[in-house]
């Protein structure tokens, strides 16, 4: 089974730096909105016994934490001399396509992105705004990447992925070095799960540090926990509010082997906490990010049977890993 190595993280923040924002980490208070706890279980009195930050990562080029390892993708291959003149293609629900426009565009390379037809317009725009030629086809990533698949061996374009790759993950896992660099008594990093990448690539980054890694899914858009349950790589349904980034039909095997060894946990999330903690994000700091973001938070602030109860004392970190979303619905219309 494939593992990423902690070297390829560490290779990954040194060709990422200057190229992408350090992500700025905020505390929260306790008590809040942020960590009352919603859900079917029972409401938490009191303080809460531990401690929250937020990894304000959707402040990241591009709209989410998929610039990181984008640029590590496409600048590796720059630094390399395998950047093909057809530039790079990509199959995305919309995160990674924007990031590997976006990276594509900074490195001088053409890029090809293919998206099912169900994509968020927002989304869409903002890839020609990038510059990338879009193709929209079918209905799920799965056909999109198909249509990607055959593009890259016509047209001799070198073919990203959206989460499966170790330069990809490596790039991700940038982000929990620096989560460690800003809150170096964190215990515990809290990431959303689509595929697995961000996953991946922060377990790798924390486990050489001693950090607890939680995956967040939702109950109905759950390929890793799936597999952590079978024990292998499967196939899943994905019915959720969150299916726009989070709705990778199978999870990598780079993010099963981080499941399975080190101390990683896995949990689902309910939609209605996921709206829920969305909400509450935008209520309580003003702060908009995607459903799939707030999936990680949702973690936190659902009832029972879902969810992670940090222990008291411990240091939490929660990723907000994506903005991009119509914010429209978050305001109050008279």
């Amino acid at each position: 089974m494939q593992r990423l190595d902690p070297a390829e993280v560490k290779a990954a923040a040194g060709r990422t730096a200057g190229h992408v924002r350090p992500v700025s980490v905020v505390p929260v208070e306790p008590g809040g909105v942020l960590t009352a706890r919603g859900g079917t279980g029972p409401e938490q009195e009191g303080p809460e016994p531990y401690r929250l930050w937020l990894a304000l990562e959707q402040l990241q080029h591009t709209g989410s934490y998929k610039a990181r390892g984008a640029w590590n993708f496409v600048a590796a291959h720059r630094d390399a001399g395998t950047l093909p003149a057809a530039g790079v293609t990509i199959a995305s629900g919309g995160n990674a396509g924007l990031a590997c426009a976006w990276a594509a565009r900074r490195c001088g390379a053409r890029a090809t992105v293919f998206l099912p037809a169900t994509a968020p317009e927002v989304k869409v725009e903002r890839l020609r705004g990038y510059g990338a030629e879009v193709r929209l086809t079918g209905s799920s990533y799965a056909e999109a990447l198909a249509a990607c698949e055959e593009f890259a061996a016509s047209s001799g374009a070198l073919r990203s992925h959206a989460y499966d790759h170790p330069l990809i993950a490596a790039g991700a896992g940038t982000l929990a070095e620096e989560i460690r660099q800003r809150v170096p008594e964190a215990d515990t990093v809290v990431v959303a799960v689509g595929g697995g990448g961000l996953f991946a690539g922060v377990a790798t980054a924390a486990g050489r540090h001693g950090l607890r890694t939680v995956a967040v899914e939702p109950e109905h858009c759950r390929a890793l926990n799936a597999a952590v349950e079978a024990g292998r790589i499967v196939d899943v349904t994905v019915d959720s509010v969150a299916a726009d980034s989070l709705g990778a039909p199978r999870t990598s095997e780079m993010a099963l082997s981080a499941a399975l060894g080190g101390d990683a946990r896995s949990v689902l999330v309910p939609d209605a906490e996921i709206v829920r903690a969305r909400r509450a994000l935008w209520e309580d700091r003003r702060l908009v990010v995607e459903t799939g973001a707030a999936s990680a938070l949702a973690a936190l602030t659902t009832g029972e049977p879902y969810g992670y109860r940090p222990s008291p004392g411990e240091n939490v970190v929660v990723v907000l890993c994506g903005a991009n979303t119509d914010p429209g619905d978050l305001v109050d219309r008279d």
